[in-house]
């Protein structure tokens, strides 16, 4: 046979078997329904696109549509999403530091433990969005729409929700000290446990909240223009200047 070698047809088969066999077994696992598909980090902005753990720092994205994307610890610190659409986006633990947000639309969106410190969410549309546990201290949500949004043990320190819309929010055992709250909307803002320590209630209308206390008033900043609700009293002498 000149020492050439015969592999007999049997083994063959297994061999090819085999190698089809672990393909089928790739293709299965990559195509059964629920399983989660390899984000797509190169792929174009479009409604529900996938970018998890993908790095998307300082980018134009003004006025994209990523309605239901999943972001889901994306990098998207200093990126440019005014005006973009987000709607029932997955923002679940994100880096939004210094990301520009003005006029987005954010309804329903998942902000839960998002990082973002001094983001700016002026004018942007939050109703119904959780931000549960998020940090977004010194944040910008100026005449931003907050009505129902979870705000829940999520850090605000310095944040400024000047003319934002407040109503029915949750932002319960959040910290909101030294937070600027002028001609913010709060009917049915569920106080319960924030924090509120120099908190800028100026010439606010805090009479419809709901699970404030004495003692978290005391430690906050009012003055005469400030309406609290029944049973609450105006400390002697507020903390903060004028």
């Amino acid at each position: 046979m000149g020492g050439k070698l015969i592999v007999p047809n049997a083994v063959c088969r297994r061999r090819k078997w085999g190698v089809i066999g672990l393909l089928s077994v790739v293709l299965a696992f990559i195509l059964v329904p629920g399983h989660p598909a390899l984000a797509g980090c190169s792929d174009n902005p479009s409604p529900g696109v996938d970018w998890s753990k993908c790095q998307k720092m300082r980018l134009v994205l003004r006025g994209q549509d990523l309605s239901q994307a999943q972001l889901e610890r994306v990098n998207l610190g200093s990126t440019d999403l005014m005006e973009a659409n987000l709607m029932a986006a997955n923002l679940m633990n994100a880096d939004l530091e210094r990301t520009r947000l003005k006029a987005a639309n954010l309804q329903s969106a998942n902000l839960t433990k998002v990082q973002g410190g001094r983001a700016n969410f002026e004018q942007a549309d939050l109703t119904g969005a959780v931000l549960a546990k998020a940090e977004l201290p010194r944040t910008n949500f100026a005449k931003a729409k907050l009505t129902n949004a979870d705000l829940s043990k999520a850090e605000f320190g310095r944040a400024d929700f000047t003319g934002a819309d407040l109503t029915g929010a949750i932002p319960a055992y959040a910290n909101i000290s030294r937070a600027q709250f002028d001609d913010a909307k709060l009917a049915g803002v569920d106080l319960t446990g924030a924090y509120t320590l120099l908190a800028r209630f100026e010439g606010t209308d805090l009479s419809k909240a709901v699970g404030l206390q004495q003692s978290q008033l005391d430690v906050a900043c009012g003055n005469d223009d400030t309406k609290l609700p029944a049973g609450l009293v105006r400390p002697e002498s507020w903390p903060c200047g004028e």
